[in-house]
This record gives C-alpha cells, structure tokens and sequence, in this order.
C-alpha cells in the first residue's frame, strides 16, 4: 500500500480556507456559548469565517433532525450566515469513539453515552454506529464535504507489547475495527463526504502506521480519510511534516493546535502519569509551542489541500478566551493564496522542438 498515491477526493472545493474554529472546548450553558446563534456571533466577532460544531446533544444542531431535515439544515446555515460565519464540519469525535470500546474503558466512556444505554456495551456501540450514519446524510443536507471523528479503540492496552502480544491479536482487533466501520464508510461514500480519523493516543488509529494497518483492512475505501492535527504527531515524537508529505492524498481535514514536548530527567512521552502542566508534552495555544506552522501550510498548499483551517483551542496555561482571539489572527497570517504562475516567467523564451534540439547540439529531425 502506498498512502500517497492514495484516490483524492473529486469534490472537494479548491484552496485552503480560514480561519475556522472547533467549538467542543467552548461550549456552555451561558451566553455566547449558550445557542449556535450566540455563539456564532461570538466566533465573527473573534474574526473566523466558519464554526465546526459538535454533534453529542442538541445545544447546536440536532443530528437526527439535521439528517432527516432539509428545511432544518436550511435553518442552520442561515443562522450562521446572519452572524457571519459558515459551518465548516461537523464532529462526532464522542460518538465515534464509542463504535468501539475495549472493557478496560467501559465505565470511563459510558458517560458519552445516553443515560439508558449506559452499562450496554453493545447497544451503545449500536446507537453510535447510527449517530455517524446519521451524520453523513446531515453533513449532506448542509452541503460539507468532510466530516469529524475518532475511530474509537480495541487494541489500545496492547500499545506497548509488554506483555508478550500474542500472534494475531493486532491483526484481529484491526479487522473487527473495519468491520464496524466499513458500513459507516459506505454511507459516507453514498452522501458524498469525507470521513476524516484525528490520529489521536487513545484510538487505534494513532499514527501513521496504523492508519494504513486500517486502510488495508477496509480494503482503501476512498471515504477513509485523515484529519490532521500536528500536536498529537509530536507529543508522540514523530515527524509532522514528513507525515504531510507521505499522507496529504488522505488528509482532508485539519486541526490548527499547537504543543511541545520538553523531555526531561523523569518522565518523557508517556508522561509519568503527571498532569499536563508537568508533562513533558503539552498542548498550548497557537504561536505558544513548537509546531512549525510556517512549514504545514506552506506543504498543504504545495498539495493543494482543499479545507478549512480550524483552531483546536487546547492549552494547559491560557485561558481559552485569549487564546481564541489570538487564534484567528495567527490563522489568517499563515495562510498562503497559490501563486498561478512561476516567479521567473518574465524571463521565459519561446520555444519548440526543433529550437530545444539546437540548443541539445542535436541534428534537426
């Protein structure tokens, strides 16, 4: 399998976009974050063209109505437009993660759940199937192209093979993985939209390796997708840009958040189960961190990404009001315009076969 020559998407609009913003870490129940109209207003006024909205309750948008409804779709888009803003993406980061849980978190994510499904492993891996399904014709209705998620994890205690791993265990977790999901692609496939994985710790799909472990398993389904977020590279030490180099046919989704990893005496990638203030790998607001922002953008545009650039406010020392309205501004200054044309064209020649074979020393034809 090579991901780079991997199908990219035919319907996906042209050029990079933004600045958009991830609201998950702002929702509320006090104003502005209290409606999607507030908060749309809010995010304007911060100075973002478009709001990706999450999709775990009804605060914002109502999945199974939005799916079903394309007079409420209507409804939302004008809300958005009226304060200014534009609807990006939707996420079911939460939802996705419940497709599929190992027992060892089952009381941890039961709280993602409906109320009446908790402690019913299998009838909330169900009504998570569903929510995506039901996102897919949503994101339809709403006229997006990408949508959202985490894939969720069966292997995950096994990261480290301490113990022994035995035989065929990464290969059967892998292939009960694509078997929950592939009905899931395919309704993607059918609404026209991108499933994007945030390669994230915690979800079998956490690096680049496994993701094309998961691609091989769903046999390169062309809605399986990538949405990248750069923190979550480095936090594990890997090499962020060359990920875009061997990857951006899938990335079609990305997460603008920054981090550091400041290894130390005590602790390093796993972090010594310190908090993240202590950690050797933080998340921080744009601009606080290593990331080379500089470099990601400048490679997307050289591969011709077309999406939206959205802020994933997550820092363990800003405030998040700080950090959203200087994240806006960061965005926007990073993004490049692709130049039509190539910087030394007011020097280029005429030319034609029979002139290039002269200039070869080479007998005319």
């Amino acid at each position: 399998m090579n991901p780079e020559h991997s199908p990219v998407n035919p319907t996906s609009q042209a050029g990079l976009r933004g600045p958009g913003i991830f609201l998950a870490q702002f929702m509320s129940a006090e104003a502005p974050f209290d409606t999607l109209a507030n908060i749309a207003e809010w995010a304007a006024s911060q100075g973002y063209k478009a709001i990706q909205l999450p999709t775990l309750g009804t605060q914002y948008i109502d999945l199974a109505r939005a799916a079903e409804s394309q007079e409420y779709c209507d409804e939302l888009k004008a809300v958005c437009a009226k304060a200014g803003v534009e609807i990006s993406e939707l996420s079911t980061h939460l939802q996705g993660q419940l497709v599929a849980v190992h027992p060892a978190f089952d009381a941890l994510f039961d709280d993602f759940a409906p109320t009446h499904l908790r402690g019913q492993p299998q009838a909330r891996t169900e009504w998570a199937i569903e929510q995506l399904k039901l996102a897919a014709r949503a994101s339809q209705r709403l006229g997006l192209k990408a949508h959202a998620t985490f894939s969720g994890a069966l292997l995950w205690p096994y990261v480290y093979p301490w113990p022994q791993r035995p035989s065929g265990l990464v290969e059967q977790g892998f292939a009960e993985l694509a078997k929950r999901w592939l009905p899931i692609l395919d309704c993607f496939e059918e609404a026209g939209v991108d499933l994007c994985y945030e390669i994230h710790p915690g979800e079998d799909l956490h690096d680049g390796a496994s993701f094309e472990r998961f691609l091989e398993a769903v046999d390169h389904h062309p809605r399986a997708a990538i949405l990248y977020d750069p923190s979550h590279l480095l936090l594990q030490q890997m090499d962020y840009l060359g990920f875009i180099d061997r990857y951006h046919a899938r990335i079609r989704m990305f997460h603008v958040k920054d981090a550091e990893f400041r290894p130390d005496a005590r602790s390093g990638v796993y972090g010594g189960y310190q908090g993240w203030v202590e950690r050797p790998g933080r998340f921080r607001s744009l601009g606080d961190g290593q990331i080379d922002f500089k470099s990601i953008f400048s490679k997307l545009t050289q591969y011709d990404f077309s999406g939206w650039a959205v802020l994933e406010w997550e820092c363990c020392l800003k405030d998040s009001a700080q950090g959203a309205a200087e994240g806006a501004a960061f965005i926007a200054q990073h993004m490049i315009t692709k130049t039509q044309k190539a910087f030394d064209d007011f020097a280029s020649v005429q030319s034609d076969e029979g002139f290039n074979r002269r200039l070869l020393g080479l007998p005319e034809a």
